[in-house]
């Protein structure tokens, strides 16, 4: 038997709007300093430029989508609210990582932010498991894409190093 979910556009409207507002205005923050970013020797696997907003926009409706999905669940209240509070938490620690990068050209902080992003976002998804599994592996796109985010972070660090 196919179960049959009314969607609250509205409220998926906003989830979404919420992620994406978040990548779009850190991004426009973290504009201006991607010319130090264009100078920095590159590891091996970089991919080009005009992939990353394409992959960035899919993964914030991806966010917006799987936030709904705990928001409108059944869940009790207190496992509900830890999950979107784990979820804005690194959505939070997500829209600073680009400034420190880019912006501030802190490779040795940006690489221990974004391993912290990484449990953050591994704790995310462990906690919306525990309420809906679609939203969970709604996550598991972005999580590949920040531990290769994080293989860049840290290698362009041991670049700089070297």
């Amino acid at each position: 038997m196919q179960m049959v979910h009314n969607i609250d556009f509205k409220k998926l409207s906003i989830c979404c709007g919420i992620s994406l507002g978040v990548g779009a205005l850190s991004s426009l923050i973290s504009m201006f300093g991607r010319e130090n970013f264009e100078n920095a020797v590159k590891p091996p696997l970089n991919p080009p430029q005009w992939l990353f907003p394409i992959v960035w926009t899919i993964l914030f409706v991806l966010m917006g989508v799987s936030s709904y999905l705990i928001y409108i669940s059944n869940s009790e209240d207190e496992g509900k609210n830890t999950a979107l509070t784990v979820y804005g938490v690194q959505l939070l620690v997500n829209f600073f990582w680009p400034i420190i990068f880019f912006n501030l050209s802190a490779y040795l902080f940006a690489s221990i932010w974004i391993l912290l992003l990484l449990g953050l976002i591994i704790a995310m998804i462990i906690s919306f498991h525990k309420i809906n599994k679609t939203a969970a592996f709604l996550q598991l796109p972005y999580l590949i894409w920040v531990m290769f985010a994080t293989y860049l972070t840290i290698a362009i660090l041991s670049l700089i190093h070297i």
